[in-house]
């Protein structure tokens, strides 16, 4: 990009969100590029290495695939939304974005690394760096900034091109036009279902469904019931579309665990710690979906 239009960027009013930034490419961050292009932003998506940018690239032509397969998008708006997504393993492109959504894994000590970056990166003083963390409080990530009134959560859900929901955290040093900023993008731009809440380990949704899976996940571990039992349970009798077992497998295991964690460390409550089957399957390496064995196996 040249000087000039980077200059132009800079100087842009407060609404002016043009160049969006996604650091991370895994399931989350994906789906974010995914739907920021397919909404005609251009995005740029920052992973660690080459092999990882080249993995990140093929996961969002899977998704538009599936998108296109099923009538949702066509063979245009896919090559459209693919042509205005760019995956580098250069941190740097991400100096003259206006909105920047962090997506890395479940880790707080790797996502304040990651804002730490990006305040010495982002040139547009006014830029919103956002996170896109499930549990950790906001205010944490922003003091790692020199910047603390332009970071604010938007935490989308899984998988992101389906699902219509945002939780929009500000902390409590995000400034109010930060705010409005962020839910006028959430909202107009991108077409999502906003929820607003309080700066607090969990949010809303997770504060809520967290202590369920692991509740879950107590129950088969004890020997009361068996994974598909617990899961058939839900889906007939609650008419839940997935039970507790197989959505944590869709979440991640390790995610489930990393969230539980991170209320547990706020709150103290038992029903927030995470159940040794738990921690034993994080350790095996049996995450869910994406390694293809969890609570349920995947071909």
């Amino acid at each position: 990009m040249t000087d000039t239009v980077t200059d132009a960027v800079t100087d842009a009013g407060p609404d002016d969100v043009h160049l969006i930034g996604v650091v991370g490419c895994g399931q989350m961050g994906s789906g974010i590029a995914e739907v920021c292009a397919r909404a005609g932003f251009e995005v740029v998506v920052t992973e660690t290495g080459p092999a990882a940018a080249e993995a990140g690239r093929a996961r969002i032509q899977a998704s538009l695939g599936r998108a296109r397969d099923r009538g949702k998008i066509t063979d245009q708006e896919r090559d459209k939304a693919l042509s205005l997504i760019t995956v580098t393993a250069d941190f740097d492109r991400l100096a003259d974005r206006d909105l920047v959504i962090e997506a890395v894994a479940e880790d707080e000590a790797h996502k304040l690394a990651v804002f730490t970056r990006l305040d010495a990166t982002v040139r547009r003083r006014d830029a919103i760096l956002a996170t896109n963390t499930s549990s950790i409080p906001v205010i944490r990530l922003a003091t790692a900034t020199s910047r603390p009134d332009h970071v604010i959560g938007l935490h989308f859900f899984n998988p992101v091109p389906v699902l219509s929901l945002v939780e929009l955290v500000p902390s409590l040093a995000t400034d109010p036009e930060t705010e409005a900023r962020a839910t006028r993008f959430a909202t107009g731009a991108l077409g999502k279902e906003v929820i607003r809440a309080r700066d607090r380990a969990g949010f809303i949704v997770n504060a809520l469904l967290i202590p369920y899976l692991l509740s879950a996940t107590r129950m088969l571990e004890s020997g009361l019931a068996t994974v598909q039992d617990i899961d058939r349970g839900m889906v007939l009798g609650c008419a839940y579309p997935l039970g507790p077992l197989a959505l944590a497998d869709l979440i991640g295991l390790d995610t489930v665990k990393a969230i539980a964690e991170s209320m547990y460390a706020e709150f103290r409550d038992p029903q927030h710690s995470p159940p040794p089957l738990l921690a034993r399957m994080v350790e095996a390496g049996h995450l869910g979906r994406k390694t293809g064995r969890g609570f349920h196996s995947y071909g």
